[in-house]
């Protein structure tokens, strides 16, 4: 072997080392950053070309590698935006200028603009579902948004559907004909009587009068007639405009309701038709009757918070408590997932090596959940890592000694022609 052959190998086992304790101190580095997939350093030996019946100095090629695919631990926080990811795949996210990338750093919050967005500056994506549940493009980025809030901010819902539960008393007294709480007289009487708000159009409050009044016991009758608050005549009967709904019930001998359908609309003053479902309504001899009537619908309200749902499902949470689902995240792969090209960023992007993307909703086919208020830390082993870096600082001083005595030796070569 040459002198600069022995020289040059020096020169190569000190780069390739330099190398490994550069990928060393990335990942100590990022010990603590979340989502960061370690990296680490593989050697291969390079020969040179020449004759084979000598031996011919080479040197040393590296490759780095990334351990994309080993997950890190996840850890809880106080954040319902902050997201990991429990099992395969990654968020899809853009940057400002919108290309395309994929991460495990899931530590989003909200900007001024009411979109989230993670500590790297990167703008998690998702489908709207505002108009149904979306249809994933399975090999392709497309149809995907930016998650905005402020689009669902302020918004009204008028009441389109309720129910009305519970059990009428068998023995209450039968009403007069002619003073029924639907003949809206100054004498009319009832069995029961309840109010609830409702939302008209435009997300303002209409408060309604739901009537119960016994009529038969042969077979057991009872009739449910709903009033505009607002028309009442001091507190009650008569009711301006007339009822809003008036509706028989009746009822078979062992107390089951009998009437079909079981349902009736109400005419919400202002709003839309509200379709009551009354069958789960029941008599039986309890001594009160005792209803309870719920309806959908909600004023103007401002998102107060997020929540979202291990299948990716994001809820805008209101002032006045309402939830609504505005938008689904999906989760992307790849069929190396070793072979992404990370970015700065803690970001990957897809490489010829990768393969095409893959895209689906969380907890279907091999994707995993999404676990909010939890973030997936460095898969990074500070101890390996030490114990890495002090295996490469004496591989890089034993080079660096072929290196010195190369070196020395032709100066002995230079010094014998003197």
């Amino acid at each position: 072997m040459s002198i600069f052959g022995i020289m040059r190998t020096g020169v190569s086992g000190m780069a390739a080392q330099g190398s490994k304790l550069g990928a060393v101190s990335d990942n100590i580095a990022n010990v603590n950053t979340v989502g960061y997939k370690r990296a680490s350093t593989e050697f291969s030996s390079l020969i040179s070309e020449g004759n084979h019946s000598e031996y011919n100095s080479g040197g040393v090629e590296t490759t780095t590698r990334y351990a994309i695919s080993d997950e890190g631990l996840i850890m809880g926080s106080t954040s319902k935006t902050d997201l990991a990811i429990k099992g395969n795949g990654f968020f899809v996210v853009t940057d400002a200028g919108g290309t395309p990338y994929m991460t495990r750093a899931g530590a989003f919050v909200k900007n001024g603009s009411q979109e989230l967005v993670n500590s790297a500056g990167f703008y998690l994506m998702g489908y709207p579902i505002q108009n149904g549940d979306p249809t994933v493009v399975a090999n392709s980025l497309d149809g995907l948004e930016r998650i905005n809030l402020a689009n669902v901010a302020y918004e009204a819902n008028p009441t389109v559907s309720g129910t009305l539960k519970g059990v009428l008393d068998s023995n209450a007294a039968v009403i007069a004909p002619g003073t029924l709480p639907s003949d809206n007289v100054a004498g009319s009487t009832y069995s029961s009587k309840a109010s609830i708000v409702s939302y008209d159009n435009l997300g303002n409050k209409t408060f309604l009068d739901v009537y119960m009044a016994k009529t038969g016991t042969a077979p057991d009758t009872w009739q449910a007639v709903v009033f505009d608050q607002a028309g009442a005549t001091a507190g009650g009967f008569p009711y301006a405009g007339g009822p809003l709904a008036n509706v028989a019930l009746a009822f078979g001998p062992t107390g089951q309701l009998t009437t079909a359908p079981a349902n009736f609309t109400v005419a919400i003053p202002g709003g839309a038709t509200a379709t009551i479902d009354f069958s789960q309504v029941s008599q039986v001899a309890t001594g009160e009757t005792a209803l309870e009537l719920a309806v959908d619908g909600n004023a103007p309200s401002a998102v107060e918070s997020v929540d979202i749902a291990d299948d990716g499902t994001v809820y805008a949470v209101f002032e006045n408590g309402a939830r609504r689902a505005t938008y689904r995240i999906p989760l992307a792969t790849v069929p190396s997932v070793d072979q992404l090209t990370p970015q700065s960023g803690n970001v990957y992007s897809v490489s010829d090596r990768s393969g095409d993307v893959i895209v689906g909703f969380p907890e279907s086919g091999s994707f995993g959940s999404i676990r909010s208020g939890a973030l997936e830390q460095s898969n990074v082993d500070l101890a390996t890592e030490l114990t890495a870096m002090i295996e490469s600082q004496r591989s890089y001083t034993a080079n660096s000694k072929v290196f010195q005595t190369g070196s020395e030796i032709l100066d002995v070569l230079v010094n014998l022609k003197r």
